[in-house]
């Protein structure tokens, strides 16, 4: 630029289809259009200059100021001829650059402040580097001239006068056929040297494509005869496409993948980037590497499912019957999820809520999540996340990479053949993270229904449209789950099975499916009722059924070897032949003390696998006020108790115990089965009350069972998995449980069974709790 002198001017512009004009050039050319035109007559009203701009997509008919470049030539109209249906030829020469600093008016025709780029040529000061790209350019014209004969070779004297190096590459420009990219690059290179340089890059290349055309047409003379004009054209063809390490299989299959993807309905922008690489693959040799990369890609982008999808068939009534025979119980889930379906009917809407399903393992979430499919006549598809730690998992790798192959999730839909499958993410709470990228966040997108519309794998790189897909997910806990990616969904809660539910889940699905896998008949085993809550109670500790299907198998694999072995027609199995299929029993729940203890009461704790029943156990020995929790206990647990003994403390006298406690009494806390971990605020009361028992030396009702947070003023609050801890309650044998009163809502949950043979208090402080809690010696003096 410092060669230059700017002068600011308002000139009409013209945007100028397929060709470019250089300073320096002489150039005619038909203007059409009727902006054109009023641009060229305010022109030839002033002083004849006009600025000429290049189109950069020549198909626009009707450009505006971003269709154009904003680089172009100041140019003189030097003469104008009207032509017959209403156009004009005009003849100009190019001045100077010019630059485009603002449009001033878009109608009737472009107006533009304009930099006008002007230098005396008596003012350059060509160095030897200069002068060296001089003659590099001129002795690469003179080359190129000598394979194109469509340039008179004359004009390589008048070359050769041009002192002025941005002449000189303008004028050779304006001589060669480029692209017009390349033409416009040269234009807005404004330093002599670089523009000399960037020119003899092009002026090489095509003087490599003029030699391999030579080449080609030398190879063509010497094997055709001159008078079989069309042996002739065959062996050119043949030549071209030799050069190109093309053959016959190359084209036909080039035009195998052209039918294929005008077939497919599929976006605009996908189509344009398929038929490119279908351009590609025409241009290289079949030997390339390259080749096999881009036949993966149009296999990919043929076989996703762009135009497939299922007609949804909404019937309430056959949806709610695929869910009965399918899974029992779940009464809850299973209207909400019928709701669900009714709302699809009603709005005819693809976009919903992302279905999440959690609970613990075995209770059926995926089965759930294919009979959704099933009652809605879509394709299933399951991708599993646990142990997911590569954001490529989930997005796929890019091109770049040697065996680069598209994400789950486009895998998945091409597996479905439908753009509208129900899509179940299991385990989404398992998912990792590590260096590789952060899978969860790239779910975001795939679970957002605004976004994903526009959902863009690596591989691919061109939008798949995911709002039709509907997607269900499931998880063991949603603690795991990262917060945005869980306000992207609808959690459906899936409690664990009741001791009823399980027994007629395990008669009416488990066992038929197990007799039928191991080639047995109803009459060749039969296992009566309380052999399957033998199994369910003393050989499996879940939530759901998955261990008790195991364990009914391992009887129908030993009932099987039997019957073989000593001829039976029929095995019978009851609870008093059990352990001789199943080996000695390997869980015990727990059951009631014989006695009320002092220091010891039940509490009530919820795991993943249902609920526990919990023994606190305190003792208390003369000593110096140490407190000391054994039994893994967790943080939130040990604050738990140190906020029950603060409470105690703070109300020693009202609870009949010595203020002084502290100092001279030392107190262990333990919860039995040390090896497990526990952790939580649920045993607050629990952990309270069996100290205010040890201290006050006031035995604790065996048929009570507590949970609920405890805070320094002694008030309960709730806690969560209430239904499970009152199953738990219900085996051990306790007939009152002691909750606090804002859970009252979450007994509506427990089975009307249930609910009858317990009886449920809600309480608001310890006072309550220690009211039903505590035998009073009164009591005691009574039953004795």
């Amino acid at each position: 630029m410092k060669h230059y002198e700017v002068q600011n001017r308002t000139l009409p512009l013209i945007p100028l289809r397929g060709i470019s004009v250089f300073p320096h050039m002489v150039v005619h050319f038909d203007v059409g259009r009727e902006r054109s035109i009023s641009a060229l007559e305010k022109a030839m009203l002033d002083d004849a200059s006009i600025l000429l701009c290049t189109q950069k997509d020549q198909k626009v008919n009707e450009p505006t100021v971003e269709d154009f470049y904003h680089v172009g030539t100041v140019a003189k109209v030097k003469q104008m001829l009207k032509l017959p249906g209403g156009s004009i030829r005009v003849l100009v020469e190019g001045m100077n650059r010019g630059r485009v600093t603002n449009i001033v008016q878009e109608e009737p025709y472009f107006v533009a402040d304009v930099e006008e780029l002007s230098y005396d040529e008596e003012d350059i000061k060509k160095d030897i580097d200069l002068e060296a790209a001089m003659r590099l350019v001129i002795n690469d014209f003179e080359e190129y001239l000598s394979f194109n004969d469509r340039v008179s070779s004359d004009v390589l004297v008048t070359i050769s006068d041009i002192e002025d190096p941005g002449r000189l590459a303008d004028v050779i420009a304006s001589y060669i056929y480029l692209k017009i990219e390349d033409d416009q690059k040269i234009l807005e290179t404004f330093d002599f040297y670089e523009r000399l340089e960037f020119l003899h890059i092009i002026l090489q290349e095509e003087i490599e494509v003029l030699k391999i055309e030579d080449k080609i047409n030398q190879r063509v003379k010497k094997q055709i005869n001159k008078v079989q004009k069309e042996y002739y054209l065959k062996e050119q063809i043949k030549a071209i496409q030799k050069e190109l390490g093309q053959d016959d299989d190359t084209m036909a299959e080039v035009e195998g993948y052209e039918e294929k993807i005008e077939k497919i309905k599929m976006p605009k922008e996908v189509k344009e980037k398929a038929m490119k690489e279908v351009e590609r693959l025409t241009k290289l040799s079949s030997h390339s590497p390259e080749t096999g990369v881009i036949r993966t890609y149009l296999d990919w982008i043929i076989d996703l499912p762009w135009d497939k999808e299922t007609r949804d068939k909404i019937d309430i009534k056959k949806s709610r019957d695929i869910l009965n025979d399918e899974h029992y119980g779940l009464v809850d889930v299973k209207e909400r999820i019928l709701e669900f379906i009714a709302i699809r009917k009603l709005t005819n809407s693809m976009k919903g809520p992302i279905i999440c399903l959690v609970g613990p393992p075995g209770v059926g979430k995926t089965s759930i999540a294919r009979s959704i499919a099933k009652s809605l006549n879509r394709k299933f598809v399951r991708m599993s996340l646990g142990g997911v730690r590569d954001e490529a998992e989930i997005r796929g790798h890019r091109r770049t990479y040697i065996g680069s192959m598209p994400g789950s999730i486009i895998n998945s839909m091409k597996k479905a053949g439908t753009k509208n499958p129900v899509f179940l993410f299991d385990e989404i709470d398992k998912l990792g993270s590590d260096y590789r990228g952060d899978p969860s966040s790239a779910l975001l997108e795939v679970l957002d229904p605004e976004q994903n519309v526009t959902f863009t794998d690596h591989y691919l790189d061109v939008p798949f449209d995911l709002s039709k897909v509907l997607f269900v997910t499931t998880a063991n806990t949603t603690a795991t789950i990262p917060a945005p990616l869980l306000d992207r969904m609808e959690v459906i809660r899936i409690s664990g099975y009741t001791e009823e539910e399980k027994v007629q889940i395990a008669m009416n699905h488990l066992l038929p499916k197990q007799l039928k896998e191991h080639g047995l008949k109803e009459d060749n085993l039969m296992v009566s009722e309380s052999a399957i809550r033998g199994i369910i109670n003393n050989y499996t500790r879940e939530a759901g059924v998955r261990n008790l299907e195991r364990n009914i198998a391992n009887v129908c694999r030993k009932a099987a070897k039997k019957i073989v072995e000593k001829n039976l027609k029929t095995v019978r199995i009851n609870n008093g032949n059990l352990s001789n299929y199943l080996g000695v029993e390997k869980y015990r729940f727990d059951t009631l003390g014989e006695e009320n203890q002092i220091g010891v009461a039940n509490g009530l704790a919820w795991t993943a696998v249902g609920g526990e029943t919990l023994s606190v156990e305190v003792n208390t020995m003369k000593g110096t006020g140490k407190i000391q929790l054994t039994g893994k206990l967790g943080e939130v647990m040990k604050e738990s108790a140190m906020a029950g003994i603060s409470y105690i403390r703070a109300n020693s006298n009202l609870l009949g115990i010595e203020a002084d406690f502290y100092k001279d009494m030392d107190i262990h806390i333990h919860v039995p089965e040390g090896a497990i971990p526990k952790d939580g605020p649920s045993a607050g009361i629990t952990i309270a009350t069996a100290v205010i028992s040890a201290l006050s030396n006031t035995p604790i009702s065996r048929e009570v069972a507590m949970t609920g947070e405890i805070t320094l003023r002694g008030r309960a609050l709730p806690v969560g998995g209430i239904k499970e801890k009152v199953l738990a309650a219900n085996r051990m044998g306790i007939k009152k449980v002691l909750l606090p009163i804002e859970n009252e809502k979450d007994l509506e949950e427990i089975p009307d069974k249930i609910r009858k043979k317990m009886t449920f208090v809600l309480v608001r402080s310890m006072d309550e709790v220690l009211e039903h809690a505590l035998i009073k010696r009164n009591d005691i003096d009574e039953n004795n």
